[in-house]
């Protein structure tokens, strides 16, 4: 089918922010200077380069030129096509989207969580969507996603004059898994990446020749950096798939800025189950029913 045009939604005129999140919409209509504040930019920017999985300082910078390994991040680019990708979007817009913090809007494909109680409800979950069948089937194809089945999707839209955003944040390790899986749609955006963690982190001064010479190795750490002034910037291209494992996942926050909404964009974020609730584990007849409901594609947003 020939790819269709998508157009943004009416920019809305309420938000769904709460507490100390904010997006335009909240802000002009509290009007002046705003007394909370926004998350301050971490002091060392570096970028990194899927081809190698190394973090290197940006140009201009006190690190420019140096470098560390990042582990954790797998980006696979075109992962569906332009008429896959505007067919898949078109679809969404059949369903309401919810208001959600920060400018966005949501819709959710999983079973109702308290994370705080470690609960969750299955009564309105119905499954993935229709649509995301052949996606699921394609993941399967890459060693990274071998074996991954998801029990939930989230969908989110991102847009710039609603001043779009999500906060630095680690995903729940209590039920999703190991590998944290999201689709990139509409247009190229920037996930930020940081730690809070004390410590120094150990560069290396990359060889002549970057980013290709190091797949085939670099030189001894001769500098250090502190880890709460680093942020490591991922470039994500429209259409692309990420993949998040190990300390990617699980040590190293996650976090879109407003700066990096340029356009519309539509993420799809897909979540498996953790250990507790596959084979074995304390929860896995509750993992069996939610991975079955999950993989029959019937689902609407819950």
């Amino acid at each position: 089918m020939a790819a269709a045009a998508v157009a943004a939604p009416e920019v809305l005129r309420e938000c769904g922010c709460k507490g100390i999140r904010t997006c335009l919409i909240c802000e002009r209509q509290r009007g002046g200077d705003p007394p909370w504040q926004h998350s301050p930019q971490k002091t060392h920017r570096f970028i990194y380069y899927a081809d190698t999985g190394w973090a290197v300082g940006a140009e201009e910078s006190d690190f420019e030129g140096w470098a560390f390994p990042f582990p954790g991040v797998t980006l696979i680019e075109d992962f569906v096509t332009g008429e896959e990708e505007a067919e898949m979007v078109q679809l969404m817009d059949r369903d309401p989207w919810k208001l959600s913090q920060s400018g966005r809007r949501k819709q959710d494909y999983g079973p109702r969580v308290n994370f705080r109680k470690q609960k969750l409800k299955t009564a309105s979950f119905r499954g993935l969507p229709s649509f995301s069948r052949e996606v699921v089937r394609r993941m399967g194809l890459y060693p990274v996603l071998e074996g991954f089945r998801p029990v939930e999707q989230c969908n989110l839209d991102y847009c710039p004059e609603r001043g779009s955003a999500i906060d630095p944040h680690l995903d729940d390790a209590w039920l999703w898994g190991e590998r944290l899986v999201s689709l990139n749609l509409l247009s190229p955006t920037v996930l930020s990446m940081s730690r809070e963690a004390p410590g120094s982190l150990l560069l290396c001064l990359a060889p002549s020749g970057f980013p290709e010479a190091l797949v085939e190795g670099v030189m001894a750490p001769s500098r250090s950096v502190l880890c709460q002034e680093v942020e490591v910037a991922v470039p994500l291209p429209r259409r692309s798939l990420l993949v998040l494992t190990g300390a990617a996942r699980h040590q190293w926050k996650h976090a879109i800025h407003r700066r990096h909404i340029e356009a519309r964009r539509v993420s799809a974020t897909f979540r498996e189950l953790s250990a507790d609730f596959g084979p074995g584990g304390r929860q896995q007849e509750l993992g069996r029913e939610l991975l079955q409901i999950s993989l029959s594609f019937q689902g609407r947003p819950v």
